[in-house]
């Protein structure tokens, strides 16, 4: 099975809401959408967004690399050989982890396929019984003034979530202050993540962060709480609080990871495919958790359900993967595709699809 062509093309999709984190406004998804056909005619998508303000990515860019640069390279190549085919992709440009993951998409999608399977069960790590069929997903509420959290977060309990991802990180105090309105009105049993975005100076988050240790918020986990490039400061929150850490931005490698699980930077990792370069890559990080003993979350950017059913696939091969933060298509207005895993509230149900099971991606494809 020959990659035979290589084609692009945009699906835009509004949410339900704006998006609204310490980094960024957005209110709709605009996505790269890529699709390869094999020489038989089977195709298999993959999907990137730009985000220029994580991943360094724009539109632009993302086109530009797997036109230019990856297309060419693994054009004509065998697909049963995957590795040399992700070898070729790895070396032919630098960084562009974007790009890379959503050509890697397509190509694992493919490979499944090519073997009759679904993906997640190709991923599997050896534990037959650690597969999982469905997932729970939290859902992210953004930050804006404390009421309107308050009102979010009670619809997102009212669409059945029992996991809340809260945006902070735009003041300590005030911060403190959203977390405690919003406890109070969803109750004890509602599980709250905390996502700083890298929003915080060292010293504010572990004030912040202790402030709600010591009025009992009952906070699951704080992400990124500072700079991605902070590694000393990700090593002195995790020291400082009880509550423990997860790294996001701080993690795009299997490199990054090591040193983050090796050298006390988090407690947790927070695995995105548009980080990592695709599968690949965040296979490999799931091994090295798996040696230290560290959970992981699989999370996604601001994604449809083309490139976030790939991340549910992993999730759900990996048994290292405790958590999900999947729930991109849960903030769409609508799902313009066809197959795939059922996304239905907080529960994703994993489908015997062959691959990643998307069956049809309603966009105009040129051919690069």
């Amino acid at each position: 099975m020959k990659i035979q062509e290589i084609a692009i093309g945009y699906i835009s999709i509004p949410l339900v809401t704006p998006f609204k984190t310490a980094l960024r406004t957005v209110d709709s998804v605009n996505d790269l959408i890529v699709k390869i056909t094999t020489d038989d005619g089977t195709e298999g998508f993959g999907e990137a967004p730009p985000t220029a303000v994580i991943t360094g990515d724009t539109k632009e860019s993302i086109e530009a690399a797997i036109r230019y640069y990856i297309a060419p390279a693994i054009k004509g190549m065998d697909l049963e050989d995957l590795p040399s085919v992700m070898e070729k992709m790895e070396h032919c440009i630098a960084k562009n982890t974007s790009a890379k993951a959503a050509v890697d998409i397509a190509l694992y999608d493919l490979y499944a396929k090519l073997q009759k399977r679904p993906l997640f069960r190709l991923l599997g790590d050896g534990k037959s019984d650690k597969l999982k069929t469905e997932l729970e997903t939290d859902l992210t509420i953004s930050v804006n003034d404390t009421e309107e959290m308050v009102r979010d977060s009670i619809s997102a309990i009212e669409q059945g979530f029992r996991i809340l991802k809260v945006k902070v990180g735009k003041g300590g105090e005030k911060d403190v202050e959203r977390i405690r309105e919003i406890r109070r009105a969803v109750g004890k049993d509602v599980v709250i993540r905390v996502d700083a975005n890298q929003g915080w100076t060292r010293e504010e988050a572990v004030s912040t962060i202790r402030a709600m240790e010591k009025e009992d918020l009952g906070i699951e986990l704080v992400e990124q709480p500072v700079s991605y490039h902070d590694f000393k400061g990700m090593q002195y929150v995790t020291a400082s609080v009880e509550t423990k850490i997860l790294a996001d931005e701080s993690v795009f490698s299997y490199e990054d990871a090591v040193r983050i699980m090796e050298e006390h930077g988090a407690d947790l990792i927070n695995i995105k495919l548009m980080k990592t370069g695709g599968i690949h890559e965040a296979v490999r990080i799931c091994d090295a958790a798996e040696e230290h003993g560290i959970s992981c979350m699989i999370g996604c950017m601001l994604e449809s359900k083309v490139s976030v059913s790939a991340g549910a696939h992993l999730a759900a091969g990996r048994s290292i993967v405790t958590m999900a933060d999947l729930d991109g298509p849960s903030l769409c207005r609508e799902d313009p595709y066809r197959g795939g895993p059922k996304f239905s509230g907080s529960k994703i149900s994993m489908q015997e699809e062959p691959g990643i099971g998307i069956s049809h991606v309603p966009v105009e494809f040129v051919m690069i």
